[in-house]
């Protein structure tokens, strides 16, 4: 494994920590700065919104910038965030350090794939992509419950000094390991743009935005029902949780494994197995055991998606990957908005605490759909221009294109 990877994981570990370690934070924060839990609970759609904002505004900006340049900037802004958090006396500044540095984060992670793609042969991008968001999905196991822990112990602000010294740390990796990126010639923001114009890029990111809606319309809701309708106590829900957490690093580090061999077919498994896994959920929630159970395949699935569903997007924006791939990073923060949204609605309508898994099950059946529809259209393009009988081809049409290339750096 490049080194250059762990730096990059490392990064992925304080972005994912400062994320996620709010809401295990929200009763300190909320009796500290004198505003309701409601309230609190806005610094977490603040950091949403302002990943899907900035991210791609970020990475236009930093187009004529070369990429590790650009991830070291883009650290320093997730350090900037994080300082402002951690020195806050109000809730305005608090929502204004977390913004700042939601800015960073889907910028960094879109970036950091291309950047993670680079540094592998093309037939282990997606293993590299996945090493990258290991530290994401390791911060649920160890960074949110001991950021969460010290906070408690220490104060909220003490969680933010620690994820600021993370940052600092990440940005001296990535400045001293991860080799030059050269800027490409004909690189544009025109470039990066067109991608946009492209049916499978569109195809792809719709598929990540089902996908993922698929897995936060039940994860929501996770604690509400192991509790209410599993029988877990109150004090259970943070061990369910690391053993959640520890079902994402494993499915993320298959996901990758199994896009490396065959991208596509790998995500219509996948997706299969999250709808087929969440239906399953819905009856297992009821017994304690089978629940726990559930819950890590559960947590194994749903993130063995992450890495096919970053590569697809990169594959499909072939010569101007970086855009699109923050884009990507977008569609998953849109999933997490919009699934959250209709599990909470299933509930206020009276459907009970297991509706989630069903609405999430049938957003990964529409992940499915949306996959299969763009494999059969990569299929026909594939295929074309037809043979005749004589063994001359067909002109293509304009605009088909006859092959799909590997990503570039």
């Amino acid at each position: 494994m490049p080194l250059a990877l762990l730096a990059l994981a490392v990064s992925a570990f304080g972005i994912g920590t400062t994320e996620f370690v709010i809401m295990g934070l929200l009763p300190e924060v909320a009796a500290d700065l004198h505003v309701t839990i409601p309230t609190a609970g806005l610094l977490i759609s603040g950091y949403a919104l302002g990943v899907v904002v900035g991210g791609p505004l970020l990475t236009v900006a930093g187009n004529r910038i070369p990429r590790k340049n650009l991830l070291v900037g883009l650290m320093a802004l997730f350090i900037a965030g994080n300082l402002i958090s951690a020195l806050a006396h109000s809730y305005a500044l608090l929502l204004t350090g977390r913004v700042v540095a939601a800015l960073a984060h889907g910028a960094f992670f879109g970036v950091g794939s291309v950047v993670a793609a680079s540094l592998v042969a093309p037939a282990k991008q997606a293993s590299a992509i996945a090493l990258m968001f290991t530290g994401l999905t390791v911060a649920n196991v160890l960074g949110v419950p001991g950021g969460t822990a010290l906070g408690q112990a220490f104060g909220w602000r003490s969680t933010f000094w620690a994820v600021t010294a993370l940052g600092v740390l990440g940005l001296i990796g990535v400045a001293t390991l991860v080799p030059r990126q050269p800027l490409e010639p004909g690189r544009s923001l025109r470039g990066e743009l067109a991608v946009f114009k492209r049916p499978q890029v569109l195809l792809a990111l719709a598929m990540t935005a089902l996908g993922f809606g698929a897995v936060f319309a039940a994860f929501t809701y996770i604690a509400p029902m192991m509790t209410q309708v599993a029988g877990f106590s109150d004090g259970a829900v943070t061990w369910l949780l690391v053993l959640f957490g520890v079902g994402l690093v494993i499915g993320n580090l298959i996901g990758g494994k199994a896009a490396d061999r065959r991208l596509m077919p790998s995500l219509y498994v996948i997706l299969a197995a999250l709808a087929a896994i969440l239906v399953v959920f819905a009856f297992t929630a009821h017994a304690q055991i089978p629940a726990a159970i559930t819950l890590v395949l559960f947590g194994t699935i749903g993130f063995a998606t992450v890495p096919g569903f970053q590569t697809r997007v990169m594959q499909q924006a072939d010569g101007a990957p970086a855009l699109a791939s923050t884009a990507n990073i977008a569609a998953f923060n849109l999933g997490n908005a919009f699934g959250a949204w209709l599990g909470g609605l299933a509930i206020t309508t009276g459907l009970g605490y297991t509706a989630p898994s069903w609405i999430g099950a049938a957003l990964a059946l529409g992940g499915l759909a949306v996959a299969v529809i763009s494999g059969l259209l990569e299929r026909r393009q594939q295929t074309w221009p037809p043979s005749t009988s004589n063994g001359t081809t067909v002109p293509a049409e304009a605009g088909v294109t006859c092959s799909v290339s590997s990503p570039s750096a």
